[in-house]
């Protein structure tokens, strides 16, 4: 059996079958909260310009999803989230699971005047609904402004992923601790 690590997810990342088309090793553990951070939409994508997700320290708090991945998959994700280009891996410690790794957005990449596109913003939101986060939590996400893509194909292929979420979002028991 091979080695695993735990990964904190918070944004589009945060949904089960969203990380498992990523990383098909992917475990739920569960769910926390981050105390003492924040989520931001203004990490600016080298892909597609808009903004994605990212969380800082200080703020009220920031609710994760807990995944169990396989090391032999870290490089995938890596690659994915643009580790060493847009974000920078953390290491934080969570109170039910401990050390968990995570990624932050680069100070070079932040630019807080951008808008994510609908669907991203779409795709973060049904990861906090699958997991029941709070109602204040996505409201505070639903409130956040959002730019319609007007990249057809890009836009026709994120909304396709958006109804796989949808198809796939009912409410999900994570792993017994």
């Amino acid at each position: 059996m091979g080695s695993y690590y735990r990964y904190a997810a918070y944004g589009s990342n945060l949904h089960p079958v969203r990380l498992a088309a990523r990383t098909p090793s992917a475990r739920l553990l569960g769910t926390d909260f981050l105390e003492g951070w924040s989520l931001h939409f203004h990490k600016r994508s080298d892909r597609d310009g808009s903004a994605k997700c990212s969380m800082h320290r200080r703020g009220e708090g920031v609710y994760v999803a807990v995944y169990e991945i396989a090391e032999s998959e870290k490089t995938m994700l890596d690659d994915i989230e643009g580790l060493g280009v847009g974000y920078d891996e953390i290491s934080i410690e969570l109170p039910k699971y401990g050390l968990c790794q995570s990624f932050t957005a680069r100070p070079s990449h932040i630019a807080d005047e951008l808008a994510p596109f609908d669907w991203y913003r779409e795709m973060v939101l049904l990861g906090c609904e699958v997991h029941a986060f709070p109602h204040e939590y996505r409201a505070g996400i639903s409130s956040i402004d959002a730019l319609v893509d007007n990249d057809v194909s890009r836009s026709r292929a994120a909304w396709q992923t958006v109804r796989r979420l949808r198809n796939g979002s009912g409410q999900i028991a994570a792993a017994a601790d």
